[in-house]
């Protein structure tokens, strides 16, 4: 699979048709490659040293630096707003034509 391309100031993220920031999106071409993503831990593999995770926007074999537990007092937010993804929140579906298969 081929990693993220040189990254673009904005971009036309998925579910929008509107340019946006770099930083208002999610999209994967980003000038720091380190993420921050809630997971769910399936295993501990402490002799090989490895995370069996789920649930996760990374590619397989991307090296986790860091984890945290997940504390809902500190990590939950329920009044959090999604900037303009509420704005457009009416017209969000699974996708859009960009996103058909040839066969659809």
């Amino acid at each position: 699979m081929e990693r993220a391309k040189p990254w673009e100031l904005k971009v036309i993220p998925y579910r929008d048709t509107v340019p946006r920031g770099i930083f208002a999106t999610r999209a994967p071409s980003r000038p720091n490659p380190i993420g921050l993503s809630a997971l769910k831990l399936l295993a501990v593999d402490i002799e090989a040293g490895r995370l069996q995770v789920a649930d996760v926007d990374i590619f397989d074999g991307t090296p986790i630096i860091d984890i945290k537990p997940y504390v809902p007092e500190f990590d939950s937010y329920p009044e959090a707003k999604a900037g303009w993804l509420d704005e457009v929140k009416e017209k969000r579906r699974l996708s859009d034509d960009r996103f058909l298969s040839p066969t659809e």
